[in-house]
Order: structure tokens, then C-alpha cells, then sequence
């Protein structure tokens, strides 16, 4: 039963991530005659579909459903933000993909210890996680700026790729802990 509820969720989450590549985050905001308009945000909702799929099915189901996505998006699937294929290994944001997979582990492993029953700490889970990829991107950046592979200067390439997008993610790691919660009892997990 437990490989069944893994490969459920593995498959629900790579679901998840594609279809959250493809919606542009937005908060509201007024608007320029009175009303409500949506601000669009610097990302797109794949992170917190990852970091929701590691606290809702844990670490192997989010490390399957992170595989899972690099290898469609590596298979010239166009899933990643600017497309597919094996180029997009020399792009400066792969690190930033690459990183998902110790994200994906670290944030379900930390959903699964006891006491990770309200918002509160599956919010600081899903932080840990996006300090996690976070991480794994900026490296990628310097390693690559010290090997001469981007065109482009690393402050810009850390404003773009990592200083750009924290705020909105740091915020949507709340929003994902907050829908965490009821989808965990629903799904009735348990700690392990």
C-alpha cells in the first residue's frame, strides 16, 4: 500500500509541477480604473507545486515526481521555462532545476518528522526547502560565471535567477503550508 500512495503522489505531483510551469503567479492589486487587477509575479507556481507535492507525499514521492519532471523536460518535452531538451543543461537556471531534487527530499523528509501537523512548520519545511534550491541554483551560477559560461555578469544573473523571485516564493511557501494542511488529513498522512 505504502509503494501505491509513493507512486500516486509521484504522479500527482509531476502533474502538479507541469501544470504549475505554465501559470505565471499573480497576487491582486488595484487597478488603473478602481478596480481589482492581477500583478503578474517574476515566477511561475512550479516551486510551490514541488515543495506542495513534498509535504503532502513526502520525500520519495517528491524525489519520484522531481525525476520525473527534469527527465520529461530533458527529453526535449518544452516544460521548463524556456523550452526542453539536453541544451538547457548549459542554461544558468538548471542549477536552479537541479536543485528541486534535494529540495523535493529535504522538505518531505522534514513534513514527515512529528509535530508537523500545522502551518506554521510545514511553511518553515517549505522554506528550508526553497533556501535548499536556492542554493544548488546560486552555485550553479558561480560556477559557471567563474568558468566563463554565461554571457551575461553574475549580479545580474543572481538578480534574475535568485534575488528576483525569492520574495514571491518565500510568500508562496506560506500559501502552500497553509493548503498542506488540509490536504495531508484528507489524505489521512502519517509520520513516519
Amino acid at each position: 500500500m505504502r509503494a501505491l500512495a509513493t507512486w500516486s503522489g509521484a504522479v500527482a505531483g509531476l502533474l502538479l509541477i507541469v501544470i504549475g510551469g505554465l501559470i505565471q503567479a499573480a497576487v491582486p492589486g488595484p487597478g488603473s480604473t478602481g478596480g481589482v487587477a492581477l500583478i503578474a509575479l517574476p515566477i511561475t507556481l512550479q516551486v510551490p507545486a514541488l515543495l506542495l507535492t513534498a509535504l503532502v507525499c513526502g520525500p520519495r514521492g517528491a524525489m519520484l515526481a522531481a525525476v520525473a519532471y527534469l527527465s520529461v523536460g530533458l527529453f526535449e518535452l518544452p516544460v521548463f521555462h524556456g523550452g526542453g531538451g539536453t541544451a538547457y543543461l548549459l542554461d544558468p537556471g538548471f542549477g536552479y532545476l537541479a536543485g528541486f531534487l534535494p529540495a523535493a527530499w529535504v522538505t518531505g523528509r522534514l513534513a514527515r518528522q512529528e509535530g508537523m501537523d500545522d502551518p506554521l512548520a510545514l511553511a518553515g519545511a517549505a522554506v528550508i526547502g526553497l533556501v535548499v534550491l536556492q542554493l544548488c541554483g546560486t552555485v550553479n551560477l558561480l560556477l559557471g560565471s567563474l568558468a566563463g559560461r554565461w554571457g551575461t555578469g553574475l549580479p545580474q544573473l543572481l538578480l534574475s535567477y535568485s534575488l528576483g523571485p525569492l520574495l514571491p516564493q518565500l510568500l508562496l511557501c506560506c500559501a502552500v503550508a497553509v493548503l498542506a494542511v488540509p490536504l495531508r488529513r484528507l489524505l489521512l498522512i502519517e509520520r513516519r
